[in-house]
């Protein structure tokens, strides 16, 4: 099988191989194979610490790069402006393997603890400089304020001088005062405290201060506008300027220590005007100075930013690569000398000349001469499952992935999904301009994959564009059901010569009649407003769904047939297949013969009246034997239903006691054989001769670990207990199953008159106005019914559907045949790191 062309029928053949690499080529060749990306390795170190094993000292040094590189990434994503990064496909590679790759890490260790060192100390730098603006910008606006204070304090001053009345003061107080106005400065008595303090502490501090010193206090703020911004974290912080007068040292420590407590932050102001004037002029040169300095720092820590953009890519993609490699190289294990590694792994067989391939180039590039040996194990062990996929399947596989991986070799339901999946979704969906919509939607993004695939998209849009090709044939489906419901729209398409007349009746109004025309493709569009309309499409849409839904399981449970032949169980294909089968088709598919045979009868001509399926249905399985003259479907209709009754009947016991009969007479047979087990079961083992030369080529460790976990024995009341299960599950699944496939009339039936009650209650109000408000108001009703179509029709029913259809093929299709006990396949890649990046 390894030879045949890769299919996703079945899962690929598996090969279990071993390498022996040696030491000086290891690096080398887990970077070859990682390229690769074909090859699982194996722990053959499970019972060491993780902190015990090789090369832990190489991923602690590369765990220290990698911690440096995202500082780095951190400090240009902190940046306001935004630092250009070279993309990876754009810079410049890094060798890290052949002869000079240590050197290259060795290199790359050192630039990046320098650029770490230069950038640290530039933070630093930048941010004390940040902090010393601040307190200087503080400082000023401090002084600012309280020099406008004082200055409002003397005019009122001046005010209340001028204002006393100078005969009722004593000559020589007047004459005091006079010449202490006349001095030009103005005398305070109280002391005074000045600082700024966060807006939002500010009620607190000042109703704390009132209840500390009881009063004996008078306090004045102002709102400084621009807020203060910390450097380190761009938090930004509002402040206010406050000045605070008290008498006495006392009251005056206290409010120091109130206001440290609370985190403001106390400048000296002098009380004469000209020092104050003094002290500003040499804030505001210093803080000249401070911005230039810190201007040309902030420079100088870009360029350096800069500097990294261009190999911050490339940093990542190494580091990330060269951890993966020594994380991989821990799980391989030593010989007895400590010259070679030894590693086990699964591998695609067909990939085995690729990755000898890849082992002599990893030799070739290090510069030595022995090469890696790689030969193949003999296992029972079971591999994992593989399914070589491209862009187009890769959807409809991880849509099945989701549900459970397939067992190794089993027949894979994703194949068929990428037919079944879009069909049923368009049953429910079924809409040309719908569909007409979607299918652009696709196409576009499939246009421009290669620019969308780069973008950051987020999660909900990339959804969507992981699953382009799923969305692009929902859209060609929907419109192919679209078609067949002659719908667009909520409208309908008169693409050929419709089956009916209408005539004006004196009694009955427009009454339909046949003119001998059959219309060739869909639905008649005569049907589309007609009274009865509803009910036919009702009724055509119930059956259809039914009929669907029995052919998908039929297909589903025929689906055994291949994994019975391959994993050679062949008692199962007349012990469960046979049986379920005939239960199936006897009581379900005998349901869909005859809606097709009702479908065809013309009953206008018929001596008896249709019948009702479902009554039908119910009455055969409850009276059997028993039909009404006058509702029977076709002659001779009682026998058949009595027959498949019984055939029906006959399954059930034949699917509770063969199978586990069949198993009791094995074990029968193997014990009358004399076999005793030696284990905790009393299963012998079985050894062919396959194994035992495995075991003598030195394959005994693969052999017994494949001993110890395949093969596990069951008691028969195990296997009885399990076919009852299985037994009770198919029987009263193939019911509820079938029922629940009429979710496709539900869904479609609502998506038509969702559709249509849209229309009518937008477009169809604005079509019958004439003149300029009449095209402006279709203009506006036009792009109001459009964005509601895309965002209730398309989107939300698109989701429901999409939905509906997963649990179709999850639940009602593959607990029929699908087993899902495999684990995935997850090689080493670095194409797989680079999409994680």
């Amino acid at each position: 099988m390894g030879d045949e062309y890769p299919t996703l029928f079945r899962s690929e053949q598996m090969s279990l191989v071993q390498l022996i690499v040696p030491t000086e080529v290891a690096h080398d060749t887990i970077a070859e194979l990682g390229e690769l990306g074909n090859v699982q390795f194996k722990d053959l170190n499970p019972d060491v610490n993780p902190f015990q094993r090789s090369f832990v000292g190489e991923i602690r040094r590369i765990d220290e790069m990698a911690r440096r590189v995202r500082f780095f990434a951190s400090q240009v994503e902190k940046e306001k402006e935004p630092i250009p990064i070279r993309p990876l496909y754009d810079s410049a590679p890094l060798l890290t393997v052949g002869p000079r790759g240590a050197q290259t890490i060795d290199e790359l260790d050192v630039k990046l603890a320098e650029h770490e060192a230069r950038l640290t100390q530039m933070n630093e730098s930048y941010q004390l400089l940040s902090e010393r603006l601040r307190e200087l910008v503080e400082a000023r606006h401090v002084l600012r304020e309280t020099a406008v204070f004082f200055e409002q304090a003397a005019v009122r001053e001046t005010e209340a001088r001028t204002s006393l009345d100078d005969s009722s003061a004593p000559l020589l107080q007047h004459d005091d005062r006079e010449q202490q106005f006349s001095s030009g400065e103005l005398q305070f008595d109280l002391e005074f405290v000045a600082g700024t303090i966060d807006r939002a502490r500010l009620s607190t501090f000042e109703r704390v201060l009132w209840r500390v010193l009881r009063g004996n206090l008078y306090m004045n703020y102002i709102d400084i506008q621009e807020p203060f911004v910390d450097p380190a974290t761009g938090a930004e912080t509002r402040k206010n300027v406050f000045i605070i007068f008290a008498h006495g040292d006392i009251l005056l420590s206290k409010i120091r220590k109130i206001a440290e407590s609370m985190g403001a932050t106390i400048y000296p102001i002098d009380v004469n005007a000209d020092k104050r004037a003094d002290s500003m002029r040499e804030v505001t040169g210093r803080l000249e100075d401070l911005q230039i300095v810190l201007y040309n720092t902030g420079a100088n820590r870009r360029a350096e930013l800069m500097t990294i953009g261009e190999n911050l890519a490339s940093w990542q993609d190494v580091v990330a690569k060269e951890k993966l490699i020594y994380e991989t190289l821990n799980l391989l294990n030593y010989d007895v000398r400590r010259k070679t590694l030894i590693a086990e792994g699964w591998c695609p067989t067909r990939d085995i000349p690729q990755i000898q391939l890849a082992l002599r180039h990893a030799t070739e590039e290090s510069g030595t001469n022995v090469p890696p040996i790689l030969h193949e194990l003999r296992t029972n062990r079971t591999p994992p499952t593989f399914h070589r996929t491209n862009k187009f399947t890769e959807g409809f596989q991880t849509i099945m992935d989701a549900y459970g991986v397939a067992t190794y070799q089993e027949v894979n339901p994703g194949l068929f999904a990428v037919i079944t999946f879009p069909f049923l979704f368009a049953v429910m969906f079924g809409d040309i301009g719908h569909g007409f919509i979607i299918t652009i939607a696709a196409a576009l993004m499939i246009l421009f994959e290669r620019n969308l695939g780069k973008a950051d998209l987020g999660e909900i849009i990339g959804t969507f564009f992981f699953g382009r090709y799923i969305i692009l044939l929902m859209g060609f489906f929907s419109i192919y059901t679209g078609f067949l419901y002659n719908d667009i729209f909520s409208k309908s398409l008169h693409l050929f010569h419709s089956g009916w007349d209408f005539r004006e009746d004196y009694f009955n109004g427009t009454v339909g009649a046949s003119n001998g025309h059959t219309y060739p493709f869909g639905i008649d569009p005569a049907w589309h407003g007609a009274e009865n309309g509803l009910l036919f499409t009702n009724s055509y849409k119930m059956k259809m769904s039914i009929v669907l839904g029995v052919i998908h399981m039929t297909f589903a449970v025929c689906l055994q047939v291949p994994n019975h032949i391959r994993f050679k169980r062949f008692s199962d294909i007349y012990t469960n297949f046979i049986p379920q089968m005939i239960f199936l088709q006897s009581i379900f598919g005998y349901l869909v013969i005859c809606i097709i045979y009702k479908w065809t009868v013309d009953w206008e001509k018929a001596t008896t009246q249709p019948p009702s399926l479902l009554n039908m249905l119910i009455s055969m399985v409850l009276s059997p034997g028993s039909v009404d003259p006058e509702s029977q479907l076709y002659p001779g209709q009682s026998t058949v239903q009595v027959i498949l009754l019984l055939l029906a009947g006959i399954c059930v016991p034949w699917l509770l006691v063969t199978k586990p009969y069949l198993q009791w007479q094995e074990m029968k047979k193997i014990q009358g054989q004399g076999y005793i087990g030696l284990g905790a079961d009393d299963a012998p083992r079985h050894t062919d001769d396959t194994t035992l030369e495995g075991e003598e080529e030195g394959n005994g460790r693969a052999i017994v670990e494949a001993n110890d976990e395949e093969h596990e024995q069951h008691d028969f009341s195990e296997v009885v207990v399990h076919q009852v299960i299985h037994t009770i599950e198919f029987c009263l699944g193939c019911v509820s199953h079938t029922a629940s496939y009429l979710r496709l009339w539900a869904l479609s039936l609502a998506h038509a008159q969702l559709s249509e009650v849209l229309w009518d209650m937008t477009i169809a109000k604005v079509l019958g106005m004439s003149g300029l408000i009449g095209i402006i108001a279709l203009i506006l009703v036009g792009a109001m019914w459009l964005v509601l179509t895309i965002a209730i029709l398309c989107v939300m029913e698109g989701l429901s559907a999409f939905l509906h259809a997963l649990r179709l093929h999850w639940v009602e299709a593959n607990s029929k045949h699908y087993e899902a006990g495999g684990y995935q396949f997850v090689p080493l890649s670095f194409a797989r790191l680079n999409e994680k990046q």
